[in-house]
Formats: C-alpha cells, sequence, structure tokens
C-alpha cells in the first residue's frame, strides 16, 4: 500500500480541485498527486524491504480478484510474504483471544471432523466437525459439523452452520450462513440471490446480503 501525508488543509483543497474537472478519473495516484507535482513540492521516498526473501514484495489489492490472490500468497508453503519471519515484525493491535481449537474426528470420507488443511486459522475460531482446505479463517468464526470450505476468505465472526458448501468465496465479517448453504458452486443461483461475482468467479457475500 502507498502512505501519503498531507496537510488537511492542501489535500481539500485539491480534492475539490479535481472534483470540477470533468475530464478526471477522480483517481488519488493517477490525477490528483500527478496534478500537483506541477505546482508543488511533492516527496517521494522509496520502501525499503525487510522481508529476507529473494524478491520483494508487491501487489496491487485494488480490486476483489487481486484481493483474493494477495489473501491466497499468505497460505503457500513458503509464501513470499512472510508473516512468520521473527526479524520483520507485524505491528498491529494484538488480539487476546483463546487459541483455534479442531473437534471432533470420526472415520469416514464425509465424517464429521474439525480440520483445516494448507490454511491459516486465526485465534478464537472453533472448527466443530467442519472441514477447510486452502484457506483463510479469520478470529472468532465457527463452522459447524459436516461443512466444507474450500479456497476461500471468511472474515471475524462468522457462523457457518451445519451442512454447508463453500468455494472461492469471500464472506464479510459477522455473517451467519443458514445450514445446507451453498456458495460458489451455481454461478446463477448466487447472483439471484444478490451476491457479487468478481471477475474470475469469487463469490462476496456482503453484511448486508445474509444474516
Amino acid at each position: 500500500m502507498g502512505i501519503y501525508v498531507f496537510s488537511a488543509r492542501l489535500l481539500f483543497e485539491q480534492l475539490c480541485l479535481d472534483a470540477t474537472k470533468n475530464e478526471s478519473a477522480h483517481d488519488f495516484g493517477h490525477n490528483i498527486i500527478p496534478s500537483m507535482i506541477e505546482s508543488h513540492r511533492v516527496f517521494a521516498f522509496p520502501f525499503h524491504d525487510e522481508n529476507r526473501k529473494r524478491d520483494s514484495y508487491w501487489r496491487d489489492a485494488g480490486t476483489l480478484d487481486a484481493y483474493y490472490e494477495a489473501n491466497m500468497d499468505l497460505i503457500s508453503v513458503d509464501p513470499l510474504l512472510n508473516m512468520y519471519d521473527r526479524y520483520w515484525p507485524i505491528r498491529s493491535r494484538p488480539s487476546i483471544e483463546p487459541p483455534p481449537k479442531f473437534v471432533f474426528a470420526e472415520p469416514g470420507e464425509h465424517a464429521r471432523r474439525g480440520s483445516a488443511i494448507d490454511s491459516l486459522v486465526c485465534t478464537g475460531s472453533i472448527l466443530s466437525g467442519g472441514q477447510v482446505y486452502r484457506s483463510l479463517i479469520g478470529g472468532n468464526v465457527r463452522v459447524n459439523s459436516y461443512t466444507t470450505i474450500e479456497d476461500s476468505i471468511v472474515f471475524d465472526n462468522v457462523d457457518v452452520g451445519r451442512h454447508c458448501q463453500i468455494r472461492r468465496a469471500i464472506i464479510d465479517k459477522n455473517v451467519h450462513i443458514p445450514p445446507g448453504t451453498k456458495i460458489g458452486f451455481d454461478r446463477d443461483e448466487d447472483i439471484a440471490r444478490g451476491y457479487t461475482i468478481s471477475d474470475n468467479g469469487i463469490t462476496v457475500i456482503a453484511k448486508a446480503d445474509m444474516s
């Protein structure tokens, strides 16, 4: 991401000026900042990536599909953006929650089993007989029995009912998914429910779509 520093008055003036230009796309990086270079002192500072990898990591997450891919980067075996590098700490507000829990381990292909494979599961979450594959599960999420989640991003405080099937989806926080729901299998059905479908076929469930 880019970090910009302005005085409040200058930024307000430039936004108002750009709003009067019909030919402008009103984009911060393409219109507002370039227009200021000719009339103001504008400075840029290169970012030094201290993440100890072969290459520096950069991804523009300005679209749903780019955001999805940026999250999927994190679950690879050796991600280029390494959150586990202790010499490159993440500065953020810590969440004091219990560790994630995985319960029930019945045998069989369609068994009641709480598990997560090639995934990240945040604190406070419980996989209560549900299975997660290649996904990111936020904090305080509950995945109930006989449910499968694949290739998806699930935000905080989501409750997924029993016998759900979810794949290639982004689910916003505080969403309750009723038992037996299928998401990401039938594009026309997902559109009929009012869900957003990205260009690459990712189904997005907003807070207002399901509760």
